[in-house]
């Protein structure tokens, strides 16, 4: 099963999707490809961080199962190479989850949304972002909201951590097929 967990700049999608990766073995996540220059403080493998000419060679051979330029950067998911028996997690944006669920109509959608603007604005100055970034993303949310519920996504506002990560543990679990063994 492919999982999109997706949702405005600031919702937590990374922090909720490392705490199932942790709780979950049945859960694998691919990394997505970016051109954005890595935030201070991130992670090495937040993403593939690579430059445009790359990324786009990537485009052309058709390595992606799906892409979308953002805010002036290239983000994209090679095609999932799990190991049997796991679900395939993505953590992308709503673009992106459009077309995963045009690929794969099975595809798990999951919006994630902070529980107000001022709590999405306070945690994307609190990872650095700018005060100029910040009023861009706050401002695409409601946009980005009407996608996913167009897309027929589940709604998840993330206001305390350990009930949304329950939360979406829930909603994975109840969409799993039975094991037959």
């Amino acid at each position: 099963m492919i999982i999109v967990i997706s949702g405005p700049g600031g919702v937590g999608k990374g922090t909720v999707v490392n705490r199932l990766l942790r709780f979950d073995p049945r859960l694998w996540l691919s990394r997505s490809w970016t051109t954005r220059k890595r935030r201070a403080g991130e992670a090495d493998d937040a993403y593939v961080f690579v430059d445009r000419a790359s990324f786009e060679r990537r485009v052309a051979e058709d390595g992606f199962l799906e892409h979308i330029e953002f805010l002036g950067n290239l983000y994209g998911t090679p095609y999932p190479e799990p190991q049997p028996g796991q679900d395939v997690v993505l953590e992308i944006d709503v673009q992106g989850a459009r077309q995963v669920k045009e690929r794969d109509p099975e595809a798990l959608l999951i919006f994630m949304q902070a529980p107000s603007p001022e709590v999405q604005r306070d945690r994307l100055l609190g990872r650095g972002d700018s005060p100029e970034l910040v009023d861009e993303r706050v401002g695409r949310a409601p946009g980005e909201l009407a996608q996913a519920e167009a897309l027929g996504a589940t709604m998840v506002v993330n206001d305390d951590l350990d009930s949304t990560v329950a939360d979406v543990a829930s909603i994975i679990d109840a969409e799993r097929v039975p094991d037959e063994g």
